[in-house]
């Protein structure tokens, strides 16, 4: 059992619990929105893309991050999901991230889909 991101309690009053495909997801969203050095015993994890709030949005931006999360997600969760693709788009002031993958435990294939505010 794992408890669901963010922290949450349910109606009795106990841990909420995340199963199958939200637990994948949110540790997807853990590993998107943390920043590098932010956890003290796994500084390496993470991808930092709150930290990229006030960098001018552009295609380059995009393609940059495709390399940096598809690494990210096969270093930390590979073992736990078969990634099938990463799609970074520049749209306005907005990022927009689609990571498809299949849980290798369920066979289940699924995408996460994420937005992050940037500088237009």
């Amino acid at each position: 059992m794992t408890a669901a991101f963010p922290y949450q309690l349910t109606a009795a009053g106990a841990t909420a619990i995340a199963i199958g495909d939200d637990h994948v997801r949110q540790l997807l969203e853990q590993l998107l929105f943390t920043d590098p050095g932010e956890r003290v015993n796994r500084p390496d994890f993470g991808c930092g893309l709150l930290s990229l709030v006030f960098v001018p949005n552009s295609d380059q931006l995009a393609s940059g991050l495709t390399v940096v999360i598809t690494a990210a997600v096969q270093q930390w969760l590979g073992s736990l999901i078969e990634l099938a693709g990463v799609e970074v788009e520049a749209l306005d002031s907005e990022l927009s991230i689609a990571i498809s993958y299949r849980v290798r435990n369920s066979d289940q294939q699924s995408t996460a889909s994420f937005q992050v505010q940037v500088v237009a």
